[in-house]
């Protein structure tokens, strides 16, 4: 697969009729371009039917049944890749392109590569040549028995785990021995810095005191890439918010070696396409509200999705901006944000009319962030309400400023986590491993000696998303008390491109890195989150479904809403990542992308 990323457009277009002789022949013998539908429908047609059927030809015989099942996927997606109504919707013909590049007449400016590359392994699919099953041949445990059949197992179980190992310790967690004496020394040189001591750092306020937000000071403590200060620069010219605590800059490699901090980096350090294409929205009018939250909010602090469960928003800020924050519409500089009781007590309200509401969940903006008087005003007030029967804090504290799980928040919580009656629980959000700390433990097991859960949602971006690497996140957090609840899709924002990684990545992930871990550490499930309406599985094909791949080699999905079985909900369309430019840029940053070749046959 990698050869395929270094060829010219020239090269790929030969490549592919190379992979599927008869569909470039019935395209060149074809009178117009609705003729050449026809054909190609009669054509897939009539190789879904040989695919099983008993008196086919010996190569369809011969299939295995895997690839025969990925070829079956593969004329699934090339029959609504040439429909016409896809085409209306997309406002685009791949079939179009197709045509003229059979005929000789396609301005390859007019395509990518990425578009051809997504034809290359369809065509390859559909002929069952999809390249997954070479060399491979039936498991030899599978044609043994009794104990010569068990030590065969063994040791293909045991070579799955190794590699697996073998991929994960390609990464660093944050509790590993060399790691935590890295940070303390990070830590001595930032509390120097500040003329601070251990007192101060272990201190909540000193920590939202010394947020760091302006360039100098970060450069005062590590070292930025050249690309950095553009972005940084870039956020300070156009009043882009960014702010790092104290603790989390301690996480930072100092020196920049890239060896360990790159997600770290990343979910702090706004990148310069970010910025412009941020301003770009805003200037051109666009609803940075991608999630159309205002659409779903009956009052001022409410957004409401679903039938017994709401977001409850006190806090318009967090001590740490995340560069991808879905709410960096609403997200405030700290010194900006505002707490409103009465904004609080009329959202309340309306939650204590509403006796179909059994669960609030707290989120922001951090309410952690919050001062103890009024986190326990509010956990009072809701914990009044007799049909709420869990409250949910959602929150990255522990994460970025695990100093203020003190013990006196504590003793606040532990009033309104009743067993039988009302759950308190914790939803946080880890991204990488390395973001663990002794300090995020330590705040950890003061909450889980409450009794309190904790879950983690992971947003799915390019900088977490390698072999195995999410699998390290869920290994490290189950360890330490924490469970892996939902893994998001990023968002499909125009400022977060840098971000973004394909769906057929998720996907993959899940199916190929995540299922060899124990049951209980992959408890996360793998969601896209439809604007408005509220979250669609990844794990099965009914929730959602290519349309079209685009001339950019972007594939247009269209999603099915979660209560699409009981109301009349209209589909979202959603255009995705190429999958050849995200296979681009892990070639470029050193992968082996031949590891991530079945990508292309996740739909």
């Amino acid at each position: 697969m990698k050869e395929l990323l270094e060829y010219d457009k020239t090269k790929l277009i030969e490549t592919l009729w190379e992979c599927d002789p008869d569909i470039h022949e019935l395209l060149i013998s074809s009178y117009d371009l609705q003729d050449a539908r026809n054909k190609m429908f009669d054509h897939l047609n009539g190789i879904e039917r040989h695919l099983y059927n008993i008196y086919s030809d010996k190569s369809f015989k011969d299939m295995n049944l895997l690839e025969k099942n990925n070829a079956k996927e593969c004329i699934r997606i090339l029959k609504n890749v040439i429909r016409t109504e896809n085409e209306k919707i997309s406002n685009f013909s791949a079939l179009q392109s197709l045509y003229s590049a059979a005929k000789g007449q396609i301005d390859t400016d007019h395509v990518t590569e990425g578009f051809l590359t997504e034809f290359i392994f369809l065509f390859k699919g559909i002929n069952g040549n999809s390249g997954m099953y070479i060399e491979k041949d039936v498991p030899l445990f599978l044609k043994l028995i009794g104990m010569d059949a068990i030590q065969e197992r063994m040791k293909s179980l045991n070579q799955y785990a190794w590699n697996m190992e073998r991929g994960m310790g390609r990464y660093k967690v944050g509790l590993d021995k060399d790691l935590i004496k890295e940070r303390e020394e990070n830590k001595k040189y930032i509390l120097n810095l500040f003329n601070a001591d251990e007192n101060n750092w272990q201190d909540y306020r000193w920590q939202l005191t010394n947020i760091i937000r302006d360039i100098d000071a970060l450069k005062s403590v590590v070292r930025l890439s050249a690309d950095e200060l553009k972005g940084l620069e870039c956020a300070t010219k156009h009043r882009i918010p960014f702010q790092i605590t104290p603790h989390y800059l301690s996480l930072f490699d100092r020196e920049n070696t890239g060896k360990y901090d790159h997600a770290i980096r990343a979910q702090v350090l706004p990148g310069e396409n970010y910025c412009l294409n941020y301003i770009q929205s805003k200037e051109s009018g666009a609803d940075l509200d991608f999630m159309d939250e205002k659409s779903t909010s009956p009052v001022k602090g409410i957004t409401r999705r679903y039938p017994q469960i709401l977001i409850l928003k006190p806090f318009d800020s967090c001590p740490q901006i995340c560069v991808y924050c879905q709410r960096n519409w609403e997200i405030t500089d700290i010194k900006d944000a505002v707490f409103s009781r009465d904004t609080m007590s009329n959202a309340i309200k309306w939650i204590k009319d509403n006796r179909l509401i059994t669960e609030v969940l707290i989120t922001g903006g951090d309410p952690l962030t919050l001062d103890d008087v009024n986190i326990d005003w509010m956990l009072s007030e809701i914990s009044g309400i007799e049909h709420v029967e869990r409250i949910r804090i959602g929150t990255r504290i522990i994460v970025t400023m695990p100093q203020r799980i003190t013990d006196e928040l504590m003793e606040i919580f532990d009033k309104y986590h009743e067993l039988g009656t009302r759950e308190l629980s914790i939803v946080t959000h880890f991204e990488h491993p390395t973001e663990l700390s002794p300090d995020s433990l330590e705040a950890i097991d003061k909450i889980k000696r409450l009794g309190i859960n904790l879950y983690n949602q992971q947003v799915f971006t390019y900088y977490n998303s390698r072999r195995y690497e999410s699998c390290l996140l869920r290994k490290a957090l189950k360890k330490s008390g924490i469970d892996p609840y939902y893994t998001f899709n990023t968002k499909g924002k125009d400022e977060t491109i840098d971000y973004r990684v394909p769906i057929a990545r998720i996907e993959q992930e899940r199916k190929e890195e995540a299922r060899f871990l124990p049951g209980l550490v992959r408890t996360d499930e793998a969601v896209f989150n439809v604007p408005r309406l509220g979250k669609s599985h990844l794990r099965a094909w009914q929730d959602h479904e290519v349309i079209m791949i685009l001339q950019n080699g972007r594939r247009l999905y269209r999603f099915y809403p979660w209560e699409s079985k009981y109301a009349l909900v209209e589909p979202y369309n959603y255009m995705d990542v190429p999958i050849y430019d995200y296979l681009k840029r892990l070639n470029n940053d050193g992968e082996d992308v031949e590891e991530y070749s079945s990508i292309w046959y996740y739909f």
